[in-house]
């Protein structure tokens, strides 16, 4: 059965990045729970959406006066103290509107910023009170922006993992990044010994200088498996729509990515937002485990996604 990765530990029924929706993540079953690593102007690790604040809280009611020149706010302006001072909401649009409507209402209930170092230590007391293994999966988010901040994220990264016991390939860790340099800084500057993923996006998004056509390739696979372990595509890259609208077909990266030795780990599988060529959750997780073969899945909802793959005998 593939891994079920709860995608920013989201559970589909709370809002993401806050510990509720993690601990519910885990009394779903998830595999692993998926952190986003930002941080905040005194170098504190936070989970975050992303680096901006103001779709995610309510900032701009408590610091209107700390926007940039481009009317975002970001969490490296501020320490973690004014953090925890903010309410913490499921994600929105530009125009305030819920980026899931039919989730957890947005603007609303008293959640807050946290840390990587609580998230952890709440993951690993589950684990010791359910008896139940769940690892963790950080992303370092935007690695070259952050220095330009003045901040080198890895380093810290590294440290705080090895303080809560992950310090080796088998530990039930995964770190990934957009940037394809930051892994090899991490493997091969810092010598990380952790399992390491490389995300794959569209170059249109600007997650970072990487050219993700190129890691798209047989060449540009084989420079990843020379640095990490498994690649995170977006599921739209595995597969193409049939000419029939129906027959979806691969397209090939997964069992390129298999020949070198690399997982696959794809995302993000939504219920309540199937791609194109998919006309019910159970139809598309089914056909990415058992057609395409792949490692691993990250998913808003790792309840209904393990009970699918359970029913289909995966």
């Amino acid at each position: 059965m593939p891994l079920i990765i709860a995608h920013r530990g989201a559970s589909g029924y709370l809002p993401e990045h806050t510990l509720p929706a993690k601990a519910m993540a885990h009394a779903m079953g998830a595999d692993y729970i998926e952190q986003d690593i930002v941080a905040t102007r005194d170098d504190e690790l936070v989970v975050l959406h992303d680096i901006r604040l103001d779709r995610v809280t309510d900032v701009a009611t408590k610091f209107p006066g700390r926007r940039r020149d481009d009317d975002r706010y970001y969490a490296r302006d501020f320490d973690l103290v004014e953090l925890r001072t903010l309410n913490a909401w499921e994600r929105m649009n530009a125009d305030g509107s819920a980026v899931y409507a039919q989730r957890y209402p947005a603007q609303t209930g008293h959640f807050r910023v946290h840390t990587l170092a609580e998230e952890i230590e709440l993951i690993q007391k589950l684990n010791n009170a359910t008896r139940r293994q769940t690892g963790i999966y950080p992303e370092i988010k935007r690695p070259a922006w952050h220095r330009e901040q003045g901040v080198d994220i890895a380093p810290l990264l590294l440290t705080q993992l090895a303080q809560y016991g992950y310090r080796n390939h088998d530990d039930p860790v995964f770190v990934q990044c957009f940037d394809d340099a930051e892994l090899r800084y991490l493997r091969e500057d810092l010598g990380c010994p952790l399992k390491l993923v490389q995300l794959i996006g569209e170059n249109q998004w600007q997650e970072a200088d990487t050219d993700y056509r190129i890691l798209r390739t047989a060449d540009g696979l084989k420079q990843v498996a020379a640095t990490a372990d498994a690649i995170g595509p977006w599921l739209s890259h595995l597969y193409a729509v049939g000419h029939d609208g129906e027959n979806n077909v691969a397209t090939g990266l997964t069992q390129m990515a298999h020949d070198l030795g690399l997982a696959v780990h794809p995302y993000t599988f939504r219920s309540d937002d199937l791609p194109a060529g998919f006309t019910t959750f159970d139809e598309l997780v089914l056909f990415f485990a058992l057609e395409l073969g792949v490692d691993a899945l990250f998913t808003d909802f790792p309840d209904t996604a393990r009970q699918i793959l359970k029913d289909g005998r995966v």
